[in-house]
């Protein structure tokens, strides 16, 4: 997962872009960067870390312009290097070109190699470059219509920007799996991965940009088309589940209260004798509200997350995933001494972060601990935008629901079943939603 930005039109197009990505730094912590066009060239500024660090006054007062696009990452395709780190800014025969993107090409492997033996040099390991190659050799005429020329070339997850000189480009591929919105600042348009930036800057939501959509953005104003073959949609189901933020409006829905339905049907279908139902903060807060209040069983802040570390899934290192847990979080005796305690989870992927919470809980008195989540089990990899490991890192890929409850400690564990899932999110026969980390059904075919 990453997140993107894109405004055009704004005197402060960079400072906008800053707020815009520090509104969606929860999509990725390894890098951050901007590019800003003022009508005559581009410039790029990014670097290793949040966003807050990579960025100061005067770094973006260097870039200058009224349209800019920016980008905040973690790697799923390509290693945790400088020389990954987006947005990726070219120069070539149609003039300056940046890209941000937010996804996977599962056909990009394939694509490069056969790029490379036409002589292609690429400058990175991220599979978004290949799209790069793609526009500098399209034969097309104008830089809208080597773009489509492009994407009609790539399968899997993608929502993309780019930005010329002279024009802001967003693209969804035609399954839509991953979030990409339209909004307005003023008189300017502003393209996001999620509402929360948004709501940062003070904007208006104007709409998603639709699956298969192509949206052009330059001084005549904005014009969408739809090129690309329409397929049924597929949106990402994880992104409900746990990625994208609380006070998101995603795909139409409010984040908030789908995950309050997908812990009020998790407290029916995985009920537990319990005294107090407590979250893995943050993303499992509001399941834990949805469980404890279909449950009648009280809510209580049984732990406490530092603020000062990211995102224990998403850390580039395993070293660091191993010891961020208790870093990042801490137990609150008062809530758990002697109780039956319910914790809400949004998934187990290789099941040692919940060991370590399962027995925090234990050395801060709780006398049972029923570990409840709000999704089912995660056994297959993601292959279109989520960093999730190997199916052979997967605990569920290889131990049953039992198996998997003595690991973490917990006297209990249950799971949301996929039906049960469809139906919090309105998808209840599956059918718009990409669930394949969950299923093992992709939905497009996965080239090596």
């Amino acid at each position: 997962m990453c997140g993107v930005f894109g405004i055009s039109g704004h005197d402060e197009a960079s400072h906008l872009a800053y707020l815009g990505l520090h509104a969606q730094q929860h999509r990725g912590q390894e890098s951050a960067g901007i590019t800003a066009s003022d009508g005559g060239r581009l410039v790029t500024f990014r670097d290793m870390g949040l966003v807050a660090d990579v960025f100061s006054q005067e770094t973006l007062a260097t870039l200058s312009g009224k349209s800019a696009i920016g980008h905040v990452r973690y790697s799923t395709a390509g290693g945790s290097f400088l020389k990954n780190a987006q947005p990726l800014m070219v120069a070539y025969r149609g003039g300056q070109l940046a890209v941000a993107h937010n996804g996977n090409f599962t056909n990009a492997a394939a694509l490069r190699r056969q790029l490379e033996a036409s002589g292609a040099i690429f400058q990175s390991d991220s599979d978004t470059e290949t799209v790069i190659h793609l526009i500098a050799r399209s034969t097309k005429d104008g830089f809208e219509a080597r773009v489509i020329d492009a994407l009609n070339q790539l399968e899997g997850a993608y929502s993309l920007l780019f930005l010329t000189k002279d024009q802001l480009v967003a693209a969804r591929d035609p399954k839509g799996f991953r979030p990409l919105v339209i909004g307005r600042v003023k008189n300017a348009y502003v393209l996001a991965s999620e509402t929360t930036a948004l709501d940062l800057i003070e904007g208006e939501l104007i709409r998603e940009v639709e699956p298969g959509e192509v949206v052009v953005i330059d001084e005549q104003g904005l014009r969408s088309s739809f090129p690309l073959k329409r397929q049924a949609p597929s949106r990402c189901i994880f992104e409900h589940v746990y990625f994208a933020r609380s006070d998101s409006t995603l795909f139409g829905e409010s984040v908030y209260e789908t995950r309050k339905r997908l812990g009020a049907q998790l407290a029916k279908e995985q009920p537990a004798s319990a005294d107090v139902v407590i979250a893995v903060p943050d993303s499992g807060v509001s399941a834990a509200l949805g469980y404890a209040n279909a449950s009648g069983l009280p809510y209580e802040v049984g732990l406490i997350r530092s603020h000062y570390v990211g995102r224990t899934f998403i850390e580039p290192s395993q070293s660091i995933r191993h010891f961020g847990v208790k870093l990042k979080l801490s137990a609150v005796r008062a809530t758990l001494k002697d109780q039956r305690v319910v914790v809400v989870d949004d998934s187990i992927v290789r099941g040692t972060t919940s060991r370590k919470i399962v027995k925090m809980l234990r050395s801060a008195g709780a006398r049972e601990v029923h570990l409840r989540i709000s999704s089912p089990p995660t056994a297959w990899p993601c292959f279109y935008g989520i960093d999730t490991p190997s199916r052979q890192e997967l605990i569920a890929a290889s131990h049953s629901v039992d198996e998997i409850a003595r690991y973490v400690t917990a006297d209990s564990l249950g799971y949301l079943s996929l039906e049960g899932l469809g139906a919090a999110v309105g998808d209840p026969k599956g059918q718009t939603f990409c669930h394949a980390c969950f299923s093992g059904k992709y939905l497009t075919p996965l080239s090596v």
